[in-house]
């Protein structure tokens, strides 16, 4: 049903398949384009957008160590470490 496909990216203008198990991957998802980038260029613009992400230091509420955040955090409001957090998030 589905075929590979050379598609050109709009970044870099180098050629790469869009193979046909991925296609059937994004039919799945529901997706209806194209891909635009090829993988190293997606890659790059991924990076890109976490490299901005301004992180806050703060002090886990749970266990009381130094962590990051990549919000701000609020007074009176609980933070808590990625640690604690999955262990909230799992109901331990």
């Amino acid at each position: 049903m589905y075929e590979d496909k050379t598609l050109v990216c709009q970044e870099c203008g180098k050629e790469f398949v869009w193979t046909a198990g991925e296609q059937e991957f994004f039919a799945q998802k529901g997706f209806t384009n194209e891909p635009k980038r090829c993988k190293e260029c997606r890659d790059k613009h991924k990076q890109a957008g976490r490299a901005q992400r301004e992180m806050f230091e703060t002090v886990c509420a749970e266990c009381g160590k130094p962590c990051k955040v990549p919000f701000q955090p609020t007074a009176g409001r609980p933070v808590y470490c990625s640690e604690c957090f999955a262990k909230r998030q799992a109901g331990e």
